[in-house]
């Protein structure tokens, strides 16, 4: 009933969908008078298995792994985080194949992982280089909420998430 092809085909397909909005929030990311106190951006990805979706909330950030705030008084300044993407959904099922799905996933998990990780990975980094990302003075990085590895948009590789801090 359920293949790892077509269970990844579908994400991308949803992705997908998704891309113009996404490129459109990175281009008014990009335009950001980012604090001087920021040394990185952590673009991080919250998926929620159960309903499929995924949001990305766009995280400010020092060298001590820290989420950079400005508390001075020029408004032009941005320091925080924003909501790059809220919500949206990745993969569409009836409720009534959602068991039958999830037996499928459990079966098949050391495979899927890494494939959906790579679809979210490869259409984030298409879509920031899209919208100009290699153009960013600061350092940016794809991260997998509580994961050990950021993807370097920079550079398309992963790296171990220590070495982003040093």
């Amino acid at each position: 009933m359920f293949s790892v092809d077509n269970y990844i085909g579908s994400i991308k397909s949803n992705l997908e969908k998704q891309s113009d909005l996404l490129v459109g929030n990175l281009k008014n990311i990009f335009t950001y008078n980012f604090s001087s106190d920021t040394d990185l951006l952590d673009f991080s990805a919250f998926i929620e298995p159960t309903r499929f979706e995924l949001s990305i909330i766009m995280f400010s950030m020092d060298k001590e792994a820290n989420e950079v705030f400005y508390e001075g008084n020029d408004t032009t300044v941005f320091a925080g985080s924003v909501e790059v993407l809220s919500e949206v959904e990745y993969h569409q099922l009836n409720d009534s194949q959602l068991d039958d799905f999830f037996a499928f996933y459990e079966q098949n998990e050391e495979t899927l992982i890494p494939q959906e990780q790579k679809a979210f990975t490869d259409w984030f980094s298409q879509c920031w280089e899209k919208a100009g990302g290699d153009a960013l003075d600061l350092p940016s990085y794809f991260v997998f909420h509580d994961d050990y590895k950021s993807f370097d948009l920079k550079n398309n590789q992963w790296i171990d998430d220590e070495e982003k801090w040093s």
